[in-house]
């Protein structure tokens, strides 16, 4: 067996080779010869001669071998109430009949569509639907706002929506059909036809250009795949709390389907037939490539969760669904687990069942703090793996490659960079630093295949944006450093990054003390302005569940023992004075903490609450904390 070494040594010595047999994990209707393009750098193409089709290889395949009856798709849906198992021949003749209703409605390969969709099937079935066409499909998270949603719809210029009568966020059903009435209303362009899916919980009214999901499939005809180029684009995802022009993160089929392919072996440890419980949502890059794409190219089982960590009903959902499931991997996000280890301190759901066949924890999205990582690795008695990637990157730059070799692991790191990822950490010239000190973490051109190649409509943007700042690196916009034994680091975003008199400061050092105490569940540390220093840490912390707060005295105490903790392990010059013990942060509905906002807050700006925040009432109550003097 290859050890991670000898893997990564391959892919930067022979690189051509190295990707030219990744992409045999594929079925191409032509198969490339050549694997990186780089005529036109830094516009990086792909095996540039190869044709494919993504949805045959994520669904016709495995059927056309004989596992028609495997499951693929499990759906659970603890706010409805459903649990739904579609096979790859059942998922198959749904994705094959949509395709036929989006074709009878005029789309054809390179057209866009929209989907504005909650965590329900058919929102799985019409992505893969636009990519048995070879139609280009960009996924908007389901509820987000109309203006929003507007400004996609002018950039992506659909020629159809799809979309769905409501969502379900926690216990509140949001109607989704009048926000997209009026982000039609808003935008320039006007596709011609929405698609609706009506759900109970609050059926759509539909207009003249409005089409009923259920009505369409049944008269439709299946549509075949159609082979596109490798270079074709699959998706264009946007990023998110964009203002002005957005950022349309183009993913190319052939690379893309490579790279997941390879790094569900490789990375997850997932194979045919076993089962990956990703807990995200299909609006964010982690929902494309492994609830959607990852596992289906790898012939897996996939959950799609449709609810809360917590709150749908309680903090044991997560164990359910694993157990009920067979799920060999959960993926999410820290702060999930941060929400869990409140309401749950003690981890008594985990134990009520049986977990024997989840061999790992995988855990990105934000900073794991090594608080976090303690609890969840106790509690499990199975690896917890910390990865670090991006919607721009597709798949992860940095991790502990299980199906490789489980590497040793340092808590507050990721692990070490994947093949094709040549991770450097810069000065503010662009210059390489020692090994063990913090600086901007770039990444040596050309990425591998899955990277974004650029963005929609957008190749100046795409090089002002990542390409400008180091000459012949991508930058992640991340802080961090590479220690002795080539372990990264990932400190938080550079923005993050605080000068306190002259100093320059990780926040991300600061609330990685703050979470190191037993009584807090998860924190945020920011940095405000102040006419002395220039800048001065603020932190915000929650408690567990069961801490009482509400005495004065003991609020007190443990604001001086966090400011103390700060003291001793960052420093002095850390000038942490002020922690405020608030009942919950703001948040993206990816689970991101809003700091940003927060910052401007408390520098005196009227921010308004930005249009990917969960929860805008958690950023109300903290107003006042963030506005004090």
């Amino acid at each position: 067996m290859s050890t991670y070494e000898d893997v990564f040594r391959s892919s930067m010595a022979d690189q051509e080779g190295f990707w030219l047999r990744a992409a045999e994990g594929l079925d191409w209707h032509k198969a490339p010869t050549k694997a990186l393009d780089d005529a036109n750098a830094p516009f990086y193409r792909w095996f540039p001669d190869g044709e494919l089709n993504v949805a045959f290889n994520a669904l016709d395949r495995h059927v056309d071998r004989g596992h028609a009856e495997r499951a693929a798709l499990i759906y659970e849906s603890p706010v409805t109430g459903t649990t739904l198992t579609y096979t790859y021949g059942a998922l198959l003749y749904e994705v094959a009949r949509f395709a036929g209703v989006l074709r009878d409605l005029g789309v054809g390969t390179g057209d866009r569509v929209i989907v504005y969709m909650p965590m329900v099937p058919e929102a799985v079935i019409a992505m893969l639907a636009c990519a048995r066409l070879g139609a280009v499909h960009s996924v908007v998270f389901g509820g987000f706002a109309a203006k929003e949603l507007a400004v996609r719809i002018d950039d992506a210029e659909p020629a159809v929506i799809v979309s769905a009568s409501c969502g379900i966020e926690g216990k509140r059903v949001i109607a989704y059909k009048p926000l997209l009435d009026r982000a039609v209303e808003l935008a320039a362009h006007s596709p011609a036809k929405r698609v609706i899916l009506q759900r109970s919980q609050a059926e759509a009214e539909m207009g003249p250009d409005d089409v009923d999901w259920a009505e369409a499939m049944t008269s439709a005809e299946p549509a075949d795949c159609v082979p596109v180029d490798s270079t074709h684009p699959l998706y264009v995802l946007y990023t998110s709390g964009t203002t002005g022009k957005p950022k349309g993160v183009v993913r190319d089929s052939g690379g893309y389907a490579t790279a997941l392919t390879w790094s569900m072996t490789n990375v997850y440890d997932v194979g045919p037939g076993q089962t990956i419980f990703t807990a995200s949502d299909v609006g964010w890059v982690v929902g494309h490539s492994y609830i959607v794409y990852g596992p289906l190219l790898a012939g897996a089982t996939t959950i799609l969760y449709e609810g809360k960590p917590v709150g749908t009903p309680d903090a044991g959902r997560f164990w359910r669904v694993a157990a009920d499931h067979g799920a060999r991997t959960i993926f999410t996000a820290p702060t999930a687990f941060r929400a869990i280890k409140k309401d749950d301190p003690d981890g008594e759901h985990a134990r009520r069942y049986d977990l024997s066949g989840l061999k790992y924890l995988f855990l990105a999205g934000e900073r794991l703090d090594p608080e976090t990582y303690h609890w969840a690795s106790d509690l499990l008695g199975i690896p917890v793996v910390d990865h670090w990637w991006q919607t721009e990157t597709g798949w992860p730059i940095v991790a502990n490659p299980a199906g490789i070799e489980l590497l040793d692991i340092k808590p507050g790191s990721p692990t070490l960079p994947l093949p094709g990822w040549d991770v450097r950490v810069l000065d503010t010239a662009g210059k390489p630093v020692p090994a063990g000190e913090e600086g901007a973490l770039a990444v040596k051109l050309p990425m591998p295949p899955g990277a974004l190649p650029t963005l929609w409509n957008d190749d100046k943007g795409f090089v002002a944006s990542y390409l400008s700042a180091y000459e012949g690196y991508y930058l992640t916009g991340d802080g961090g450093r590479i220690d002795s034994d080539g372990y990264v680091f990932v400190m938080g975003r550079t923005d993050d990054v605080i000068n306190v008199a002259g100093h320059r400061l990780s926040t991300g050092g600061m609330e990685e003390v703050l979470a190191a105490h037993p009584d807090v569940a998860e924190c945020a540390v920011i940095g405000v302005s102040d006419q002395l220093k220039g800048q001065v840490p603020r932190g915000f912390v929650v408690l567990k569940a069961g801490v009482d707060a509400g005495a004065d005295r003991y609020a007190e105490e443990l604001r001086g023992e966090l400011v103390r903790m700060v003291r001793d392990q960052v420093g002095a010059v850390a000038s942490l004075k002020e922690i405020a013990i608030v009942p919950a942060l703001p948040k993206t509905r990816s689970g991101k903490i809003l700091r940003k906002t927060m910052r401007g807050i408390a520098d005196g700006a009227d921010e308004p609450a930005p249009s990917t925040i969960d929860d805008a009432s958690v950023l109300d109550t903290l107003r006042p904390f963030l506005r004090k003097p």
